[in-house]
């Protein structure tokens, strides 16, 4: 099984018979920890080095305590010594009496740090080994994914045993997902803002605590166990999916904490040594490249330790899969505040021995200069794909509804062909097309059912007169602004979903599907739906007939990319040369000819065919044909004649009612009835 590191790390140590608490700051004075029924224990710097330490005799597992810290004044320093304040360090979190007072944010006392046990009894099951070429990555918000689940018991709906039910897992498999990839569960607070609002953060990129998993997610059973039940009930979860196949990806955000701006919630790092773990401006402002009013200074080593310290926990003792990085970007940035591919602290991600068999996924961005990084990040990192988002979204969307507008599009073909095929010109060939992961949907923008049924937002409900969210959607509602009870404008939305769909699963690279897509889920428009809280949208687990087919053909098209390694190469191929497990790609037009260098960029040749033959490295020869046709008119298309085809077989379409078992001899036309993709097998 899997070994806990043994390198020393800060917090509470209980479990070797001498309890012994550490914390690291430069710039205190003075560190306290105080132990609710033990007493207070004052804890010595250890030689000049930034850590105090101290022995706690008596201290036991289920104890709740809290940190006093003194230090010098200043601008860059938050100390007071009668302020309590959390471990950033704590394995358990959970919110004390004075939860219920909206002022007792502003000092800390809303949240109590635990000492927890951590055992479990894994019974032998250890992580699943998914090849990246096979991996289908599912995004989910543990709240919203099972509340409205009638398979699932009441008590358990929207929680990690929810998800941890046998109905949520049979539905996990049914589509095709191999890597569950979860909305921040790290603990984590509500801005101020929104709770004196009355609203809550549904999404949870507000981190209060790096090591403690979010107690609001976990059932009421356990909770009332304390903090050692609710991470009970997390290991829980990560090991029936695991039993079942399943990844575990986390959604991690260590760019900003939950202390918000200058003036904000003191709750840990900020009283501690706010001036060794935030970036700092010239002017002694905050320098925030997060716009969430604090960035993280990972240049700082002691920084840049409590971030890895947390992933190699729950790397080894939690065993989750791999991480999503939120706002990446930020983490790699140097003291000057400029980007850097090769940041220590990524080389340690990248080559630190307990995250050796992790995914390290990133959204390589953020909101600071320079802060647009897609393509940068290297080796053993995967990156969302935003160039693939919104190329498909263009070609399928909002070039469709300019035809319809304005008689034609401004673009052909030639954008959409570079995203099936893994965006090499961001990967490059060293890295691959297995580096980009390919989505069209996420938690923040559209699902992808009011994709096509908004032409804009509609955040009302937020109580920011619409103002937030992004404005560069790329949506088409298809001629009326969201729910209609017309057949032909939700017949055309339907279609329009399975392009979307069935272009990610297709193209080359790690396909992501945003949890609800698949069963039609609506956020009625809202594009921004973090700050919604008793009106946010669950999954439809409903028997509603357009869900119904929406899950099918997610289902039906995971196992074509499963069968299929042409459609998922692992390398990129040299023109002249054979690559192992990459694919060789052979265009044809319209006629069944091979395409022209028209026919890639004129906006009226809006159809391609795609024949992609694998390079065997480890699963037989395969070959596959992608029919694609981006207009709303009827076309006659003419399957590629080859030497080494004879016969070929629909496998999917997008157009609902195509029969898949006629068999088509090379050089017979096909009729495309509106915009479409189609998969043939050779036969």
């Amino acid at each position: 099984m899997y070994e806990t590191a043994t390198e020393t790390t800060p917090g509470f140590r209980v479990d070797d018979g001498d309890p012994r608490m550490t914390v690291r700051s430069a710039s205190a004075t003075a560190v306290t920890v105080v132990v609710d029924g033990r007493g207070a224990f004052p804890l010595a710097r250890q030689g000049d080095t930034d850590e105090w330490s101290a022995s706690t005799p008596g201290v036991q597992v289920g104890d709740t305590y809290h940190l006093l810290v003194d230090g010098p004044s200043g601008p860059r320093h938050d100390f007071d010594p009668t302020r309590p304040l959390l471990d950033p360090y704590a394995r358990g979190i959970v919110a004390t009496d004075a939860d219920a007072d909206a002022e007792a944010g502003a000092d800390g006392t809303r949240w109590t740090s635990v000492v927890v046990d951590g055992d479990f009894d894994w019974g032998g099951v250890t992580k699943p080994v998914v090849p990246l070429d096979r991996a289908v990555v599912y995004e989910a918000n543990v709240r919203t994914f099972t509340s409205a689940n009638p398979a699932v018991p009441e008590e358990l709906r929207g929680t990690y045993a929810g998800i941890a039910h046998e109905s949520t897992i049979a539905h996990l498999q049914r589509i095709g997902v191999t890597t569950l990839e979860l909305l921040p569960v790290q603990a984590f607070d509500t801005e101020r803002w929104l709770r004196e609002a009355g609203r809550e953060n549904a999404w949870g990129y507000n981190t209060l605590g790096f090591f403690a998993p979010h107690a609001g997610h976990a059932s009421a059973g356990a909770r009332a166990a304390g903090a050692d039940g609710v991470l009970r009930e997390f290991k829980g979860m990560v090991r029936l999916l695991h039993e079942a196949g399943i990844q575990v990806v986390l959604d991690v955000v260590y760019n900003h904490t939950a202390e918000e701006g200058l003036g904000g919630p003191t709750t840990s790092l900020r009283g501690i040594d706010g001036a060794g773990r935030y970036r700092w401006s010239d002017t002694d402002t905050y320098y925030d490249t997060t716009g969430c009013g604090n960035t993280l200074d990972t240049s700082v080593t002691a920084t840049a330790d409590l971030v890895l310290d947390s992933l190699r926990y729950w790397a080894r003792e939690v065993q989750v899969d791999g991480f999503r990085f939120d706002l990446m970007a930020s983490l790699a940035r140097d003291a000057d505040h400029v980007f850097d591919p090769e940041h220590p602290l990524l080389e340690r991600i990248r080559n630190h021995p307990d995250l050796q068999d992790t995914l390290v996924i990133a959204e390589p961005w953020d909101v600071g200069p320079d802060g647009w990084r897609t393509g940068s990040f290297g080796a053993r990192t995967l990156e969302w794909n935003d160039g693939f988002r919104d190329t498909v979204r263009k070609f399928w969307l909002e070039d469709i509804a300019d035809e319809r507008r304005r008689g034609a599009p401004d673009a052909g073909i030639g954008a959409l062909a570079g995203a099936l095929t893994g965006s090499r010109h961001l990967f490059g060939a060293e890295r691959g097309p297995l580096s980009g992961v390919n989505f069209v949907t996420a938690h923040d923008g559209f699902t992808l059912h009011d994709l096509v049924s908004f032409d804009a937002k509609h955040n009302e409900a937020n109580g920011e007169e619409n103002r937030d969210g992004s404005n560069d959607n790329r949506s088409f509602n298809h001629g009326i602004e969201g729910d209609t009870a017309d057949r032909g404008v939700r017949a055309a939305r339907g279609r329009s979903m399975r392009n979307l769909m069935a272009t990610v699963l297709l193209s080359a690279g790690v396909p992501m599907i945003t949890a609800g897509d698949e069963r039609s889920r609506t956020q009625n428009g809202n594009n921004n739906a973090y700050v919604v809280s008793d009106d946010l949208a669950p999954v439809d687990w409903s028997d509603d007939e357009d869900a119904e087919s929406m899950t099918e053909a997610m289902a039906a098209l995971t196992r074509l990319r499963a069968a299929h390694p042409a459609l998922r190469p692992s390398r990129f191929g040299v023109p002249g040369q054979t690559t192992p497990s990459a694919s060789r790609m052979s265009w044809y037009g319209p006629d069944g000819q091979a395409m022209t260098a028209e026919g890639w960029d004129q906006p009226i040749h809006r159809a391609l065919q795609y024949f992609v033959e694998s390079t065997p490295e480890h699963e037989p020869y395969d070959r596959v044909l992608v029919v694609v046709h981006g207009s709303g008119r009827t076309r006659d298309l003419t399957l590629p004649t080859r030497e080494d085809v004879f016969t070929y077989r629909l496998a999917w379409s997008s157009e609902k009612h195509r029969d898949h078992d006629r068999h088509r001899p090379a050089g017979t036309v096909f009729t495309a009835y509106g915009p479409g993709i189609h998969v043939f097998e050779v036969v």
